[in-house]
């Protein structure tokens, strides 16, 4: 789904058809109901995210042949570990193909990452959440299963932090941005 920006231009052509101007400005709409998929934990239990529901909830999908996701994943990992004890909860889903999943336990050894981790996703279900089809992607998603805020690309700290904390604080204050691209 798409939204056009106030400044797309229509025209009609010769035949009296209407055409959108070919540098419209198009984004994606961020999913009201985020997508509730079954993925697969490292350990092969089936998890969904509904079942989070309650909690902040920060997705991010990444991919171990990724160079972005290999840098971004300790940051997510630390913001992890900042928000302990509050209802957040960050959980990476890969989108390996099922021969590379082995894989995913040396990565977050390698990198120190201690993130709740499951397999199953693939650029398809990042399309669903509004993330487009390029790894990484985060979506983060308020305590009703709502998606609140999407970062295309890299997330930096400040773009987590800003939106979970909105979302802590009873969102109070300006709401942070809906889509954010870092690519």
């Amino acid at each position: 789904m798409l939204k056009i920006t106030r400044r797309s231009a229509c025209w009609r052509n010769a035949c009296g058809v209407a055409l959108l101007c070919c540098f419209a400005a198009a984004t994606p709409l961020a999913a009201k109901r985020a997508p509730d998929p079954a993925f697969k934990s490292l350990d092969g239990q089936t998890r969904k995210l509904s079942a989070l529901r309650g909690e902040v909830v920060v997705v991010n999908f990444w991919a171990t042949w990724c160079g972005p996701c290999q840098e971004e994943l300790p940051r997510l990992s630390q913001l992890a570990a900042d928000y302990a004890g509050k209802p957040v909860r960050f959980v990476a889903i890969s989108i390996d193909e099922s021969k590379d999943r082995p894989k995913i336990p040396g990565v977050f050894a390698r990198l120190h990452v201690a993130l709740e981790s499951w397999a199953g996703g693939d650029t398809d279900t990042m399309d669903r959440f509004g993330l487009g089809n390029i790894v990484p992607g985060t979506a983060i998603l308020d305590e009703q299963g709502e998606v609140v805020a999407r970062i295309m690309g890299e997330a930096r700290e400040e773009d987590v932090r800003t939106t979970v904390d909105w979302l802590l604080g009873g969102k109070t204050g300006p709401a942070p941005p809906e889509l954010t691209k870092r690519y």
